[in-house]
């Protein structure tokens, strides 16, 4: 990276991507090896993994030190476009992971002969809250996640992989392994999610801006998790709108996506 650089979103752009991929390589046997030496750290998802979160986040700390323009994307988040697009995208994208959720739901004498050790995502029995877990939710989905995430597959990967292949196999390629790290179900709309990313980080050359629909996207998530909303949701007689309201919006993204490329490559 060229530290002669100070705006901050074109020092994102010359972070190279095995810098990045090394920084995450040495998170991960650190938080390997912090497991091993504290064992209750793997009993719970999310503290498991926040040892590997806080110490890529410091790479990208050390890595963007000394940069400008922070301060006016943070800003541009409040303009009128982008805060309508911001919600768009975000509330699309939430409603069309119901659609999985909800095949699921409808189909789940079929799914649960064809794959029974899935079962278990099809259970809508309420779960009793627990706020240790919950805060720990919060920190590493929310706040941790979203810009790690972001950072990584959109700032470094995606921006790396534009120069070598072309702006089309960079979000293909950036978003299928952004995909591949989210559950089971989840996939598709994760693959979806992040060429909406990839569409809105070029539009605007701006990580908060997809830095911010994707903390949206898990806020919401942890909440209606910790709220039981799939009891609600996906049994009748709410489940047909559910599923209606979540075709609408896989569709909606579709046409999102053909349309902004259409505007990209004009």
């Amino acid at each position: 990276m060229d530290f002669n650089v100070t705006d901050f979103n074109v020092r994102l752009r010359t972070i190279r991507l095995r810098e990045a991929v090394l920084a995450i390589a040495i998170g991960f046997i650190l938080n390997v090896v912090l497991i091993g030496i504290f064992p209750s750290l793997g009993k719970n998802d999310n503290l498991m993994i926040m040892p590997l979160f806080i110490f890529v986040l410091l790479f990208f700390i050390w890595a963007l030190r000394g940069t400008h323009g922070l301060s006016d994307d943070f800003s541009k988040l409040f303009e009128r476009d982008n805060r309508r697009e911001i919600f768009y995208i975000f509330l699309i994208n939430l409603l069309f992971v119901f659609l999985i959720v909800a095949f699921f739901a409808n189909f789940d004498i079929l799914y649960g002969s064809v794959y029974p050790d899935m079962e278990p995502l099809l259970d809508f029995t309420p779960t009793p809250f627990d706020s240790i877990s919950f805060i720990f939710d919060v920190i590493s989905s929310v706040i941790l996640a979203p810009i790690i995430e972001e950072l990584f597959f959109r700032g470094v990967l995606f921006n790396r992989l534009k120069i070598r292949t072309g702006i089309i196999a960079a979000m293909i390629i950036s978003s299928a392994l952004f995909a591949i790290g989210h559950e089971f179900g989840g996939i598709t709309s994760a693959f979806l999610f992040g060429i909406c990313m990839c569409i809105i980080y070029m539009k605007t050359d701006n990580i908060l801006m997809t830095m911010s629909i994707h903390f949206l996207n898990n806020l919401v998530a942890v909440l209606l998790e910790v709220g039981n909303a799939d009891a609600f949701l996906f049994q009748m007689p709410v489940a047909p709108i559910t599923l209606l309201l979540s075709i609408v919006s896989g569709l909606l993204i579709l046409v999102y996506i053909v349309e902004e490329m259409k505007r990209l490559r004009a």
